[in-house]
């Protein structure tokens, strides 16, 4: 029922200029600890804040581990119906080590 991209995939849909969305659900003090780009929209701002969320592209949302993205992910999907959303698997952290360890300057 979730879906997940993981940071290589993600990688992938930005070299190759694929339309899409990014969400980071972190809070701001996270977001100063590095970034890898989208929109800012806290995790408790997220639902009444959903109408922000593109619904013609696949939409991806990400955290710092993926498990408070899997759990938006869920939400999305079976109370507002939205098939387009994405969680990075891993959150920023694996996108650290698989593709780019200078998104995250403070580890």
């Amino acid at each position: 029922m979730i879906k997940e991209i993981t940071a290589s995939q993600l990688k992938s849909w930005q070299d190759q200029n694929t339309s899409f969305q990014l969400i980071d659900i972190r809070e701001e003090e996270e977001i100063a600890v590095g970034t890898i780009g989208g929109i800012s929209i806290p995790m408790d701002q997220i639902i009444k804040r959903r109408s922000e969320l593109r619904r013609d592209i696949p939409v991806v949302i990400h955290c710092n581990s993926g498990k408070r993205s899997r759990a938006v992910v869920y939400t999305l999907v079976t109370k507002y119906e939205m098939n387009n959303i994405y969680s990075l698997c891993g959150g920023i952290q694996s996108y650290a080590q698989e593709v780019n360890p200078q998104v995250l300057h403070a580890y």
